[in-house]
């Protein structure tokens, strides 16, 4: 049984509302493969943890105070995602890696937020760390194709980049300098996990016939981090 890890931009889950119809999909190409893998899937905060952190950042909250609310809405999208899901998902939500790896021995899918406050982190890096805890490929879905040159939602003359390796990677995501609720592809201490450990990374859309190619091994539209 082989295991996959996927950071679940909470873009995709709760973009203004709920995005019912990416989820219904994103659950039935999910439950194709229950019989050859099983999946970790972290829940990003998305527009809520924005939401939360514009406010609280007007208001001149400590950083770590702006962290932990961030870090409660990726908790909150992942309980959501864990009664979308139903019987074939975790009903207990981790709070350790441990606890995540307990839970993917019961169940197909395990659902979790966050797992722990670190300085200038985002899910991302949760998702990273699982990825290297428990020896999987990791894959990062978010609401661009893939990795660009510049950000696309704001850039029309950003280039997409189809393979990057993980040290140049590291260099792009190390230019920038951390922000809560930032949007790049994948936040700076994930590109570093990734790199120090060599964890092969691919960076997709919402496109779900992209996330099915890669379990299948097929070719799919996307960025592929790797050496």
């Amino acid at each position: 049984m082989k295991t996959l890890v996927i950071s679940l931009g909470g873009s995709l889950i709760i973009p203004d509302k709920i995005n019912y119809n990416f989820l219904h999909k994103f659950k039935s190409t999910l439950r194709k493969f229950y019989r050859t893998h099983k999946f970790v899937v972290v829940c990003g905060g998305g527009e809520i943890a924005r939401k939360y952190i514009s406010n609280l950042s007007k208001e001149h909250k400590l950083k770590y105070e702006i962290s932990q609310a961030g870090i409660r809405a990726t908790r909150m999208n992942a309980l959501f995602m864990t009664q979308f899901f139903g019987k074939d998902a975790n009903s207990k939500l981790p709070r350790d890696m441990k606890e995540v790896k307990e839970e993917l021995e019961k169940n197909s899918v395990v659902f979790c937020g966050a797992l722990r406050y670190v300085p200038n982190s985002t899910s991302d890096s949760t998702a990273a760390r699982l990825a290297h805890f428990l020896k999987t490929p990791f894959i990062n879905m978010t609401n661009v194709k893939g990795l660009y040159s510049a950000n696309p939602l704001t850039n029309k003359r950003a280039k997409f980049i189809q393979y990057e390796s993980w040290k140049d990677f590291e260099k792009r995501a190390l230019k920038l300098s951390y922000h809560a609720g930032q949007h790049f592809v994948l936040d700076q201490k994930a590109s570093i996990i990734i790199r120090k450990h060599k964890i092969k990374t691919y960076i997709i859309g919402s496109k779900l016939i992209n996330l099915e190619n890669i379990i299948r091994e097929k070719k799919f539209t996307g960025t592929i981090i790797s050496n």
